[in-house]
């Protein structure tokens, strides 16, 4: 049975992404040797050599994002994704913040891990080096291009970017700047490169490229994160969407309370640490539960009720000019994250009714408590097993630059290698270091 053009063409442009992957990946292997030991000031130098490049290239970049955003409009992209996606002067100029951030961040890169000297004289100890050659699959985003990057470049590894075709000519503009500051600084412009070109095979390529890129990480939706988890023969990995829950026990100071949800949930809607459930103790709900929707509703906020907190809602006035924005929930509110100015509200008896759900629902990403009973707080801590637990806190604070890490890989929400926002330590690995005077194994 003879193949289809169509089928033709497919196997033609997997066979063409294929050869892109491999000779992209053969030439950050290259680069990545050059840098995996280089001195700490080289790297610094070379980062804020990227950081200056963002500047130059302002003009350029802002441009080529107007048009992944007409795109998206035209596309009907939700306006949280639209969000995730736009920059404009003060998102670059916080981007290239981060870069220097990053600059000033220890080296990880040969510290000790641990060390001892055995009975029979042997010198042990485990430093940390780079892992390698890192991939990341990754959608809308492209402050993640330069977060990805800069991390790479911090911590000895080369990276090779698939961002998506809803920020293909921001991020190809954002290489191109970053790839011309490392070689201003006589380094590989190699560490940092780019399969966007091959489109969807691209990706499909990399997630095939074992032997040639050393760990893969996909940062995105959950179909994202799903494909590359069960299709990637390359070692992954995993982070995870976020479906964040925030528990507000009777003990919880109200006006902080209040704040913190709007905060968690309104500041930045499309990100993967905006809180999409509120859990309210059945306590406080006839009183805190009314103003905290308020202050939602006034906002755009529509909110997915349960049946007790349908019943407090719908009597305050304010309820009367937000009832298109008062909804029954569904089972698969509990499960949603939304990405957008929705919000899933329960009631709840006590603090073991709120583990219990979200122990549930979650998605192992970051759950919160806002409480003043310390019997509350620890068994709230005890009882959850997310990657990030906050106490009297807005959940996007799970966040690598509000945690001190410069910036962030991802939020990992498995428990091999790394956990949470993931950092320059976790794009490292570690060696074994044994030293002897001539020792032989009896």
């Amino acid at each position: 049975m003879s193949s289809t053009p169509d089928s033709q063409a497919e196997a033609g442009a997997a066979q063409e992404a294929t050869a892109l992957v491999a000779s992209v990946a053969t030439a950050a292997r290259a680069a990545q040797r050059a840098i995996a030991g280089a001195p700490r000031a080289v790297k610094d130098a070379a980062l804020h050599a990227m950081a200056d490049a963002l500047a130059a290239h302002e003009e350029q970049i802002l441009a080529a994002n107007a048009l992944d955003l007409a795109r998206g409009r035209d596309r009907g992209m939700r306006p949280g994704l639209l969000d995730r996606l736009a920059l404009d002067s003060g998102r670059l100029e916080a981007i290239a913040g981060a870069l220097r951030e990053i600059a000033a961040l220890p080296d990880p890169v040969g510290q000790i891990v641990d060390g001892s000297v055995m009975p029979n004289g042997l010198r042990v100890r485990r430093v940390r080096v780079p892992m390698g050659v890192v991939g990341m699959i990754y959608e809308a985003r492209p402050n993640v291009t330069v977060d990805v990057a800069a991390l790479a470049v911090k911590s000895g590894n080369a990276v090779i970017l698939r961002g998506g075709s809803a920020a293909q000519a921001s991020n190809a503009a954002i290489v191109e700047a970053l790839r011309g500051a490392l070689a201003s600084q006589g380094l590989p412009a190699d560490l940092v490169a780019s399969v966007d070109a091959a489109g969807r095979e691209g990706a499909r390529a990399l997630m095939h490229a074992r032997g040639l890129v050393d760990v893969l990480v996909p940062r995105g939706g959950a179909g994202l994160i799903r494909t590359v988890v069960e299709e990637s023969t390359v070692p992954v990995i995993e982070t995870g969407s976020g479906n964040c829950h925030i528990y507000v026990d009777a003990s919880a100071e109200p006006g902080a309370a209040v704040d913190i949800i709007v905060n968690a949930k309104t500041q930045r809607v499309g990100v993967c640490n905006a809180a999409e459930t509120l859990l309210v103790h059945q306590g406080i709900a006839d009183s805190w539960l009314p103003r905290a929707a308020r202050a939602l509703w006034s906002r755009g906020t529509t909110l997915h009720a349960d049946a007790a907190a349908r019943g407090i809602l719908r009597g305050p006035a304010a309820a009367e000019a937000h009832q298109d924005l008062l909804v029954e929930a569904t089972e698969e509110d509990w499960d949603t994250e939304y990405g957008s100015l929705d919000l899933a509200v329960r009631v709840v008896p006590d603090v073991q009714e709120a583990i219990e759900h979200i122990r549930a629902h979650t998605t192992g990403h970051t759950e919160a408590v806002l409480a003043q009973d310390t019997a509350v707080i620890t068994a709230f801590i005890a009882g959850m097993d997310s990657a990030a637990v906050i106490v009297n806190a807005s959940t996007r604070f799970t966040d690598g630059g509000q945690l001190g890490l410069g910036a962030e890989l991802g939020i990992s929400t498995q428990k091999l290698h790394a956990r949470g926002p993931m950092g320059l330590t976790e794009l490292t690995t570690t060696m074994w270091i044994v030293e002897g005077d001539g020792h032989v194994r009896p």
